[in-house]
């Protein structure tokens, strides 16, 4: 794998809150893959635990949500999540089949897509110049 730049501060990091294992963990590594620092929890409560604002890793940029990871309880308190990383956008993955929660999202993804089609939203939100495309080890 080639060597950073020196002045690379780090890949962006992007936080999962997705219940489904299988799928959070298919698009943490294919992001990770793509080059983002991508970290993935079951519950809001998981989130909020995380360290959001890190020093030795950067703000979180985008949070990806499954509405079908939230309870209405869960709802309630997205603004805390908000609240805990201010940089970050919302993305909402919303199956097709129900009304989607209104939200302060900056796009919504229906499913069921690929997790290809995830990254490349992602990729178009928070962009990565070739340089900084490698793979991001553990």
């Amino acid at each position: 794998m080639p060597e950073p730049p020196p002045d690379y501060v780090g890949p962006p990091r992007v936080l999962l809150l997705m219940p489904e294992q299988w799928h959070r963990a298919l698009l943490r590594a294919a992001l990770r893959e793509a080059g983002y620092d991508a970290s993935g929890t079951l519950t809001l409560d998981g989130a909020l635990r995380q360290s959001l604002p890190d020093p030795a890793r950067g703000s979180v940029r985008l949070i990806v949500l499954d509405q079908d990871g939230l309870s209405d309880e869960d709802w309630k308190r997205v603004g805390e999540l908000q609240n805990r990383a201010p940089d970050a956008a919302l993305l909402l993955l919303a199956p097709r089949t129900r009304p989607l929660r209104e939200g302060p999202w900056v796009t919504v993804v229906r499913r069921p897509t690929s997790i290809a089609d995830i990254v490349g939203v992602i990729e178009r939100l928070v962009p990565l110049p070739a340089e900084r495309r490698h793979p991001v080890e553990e």
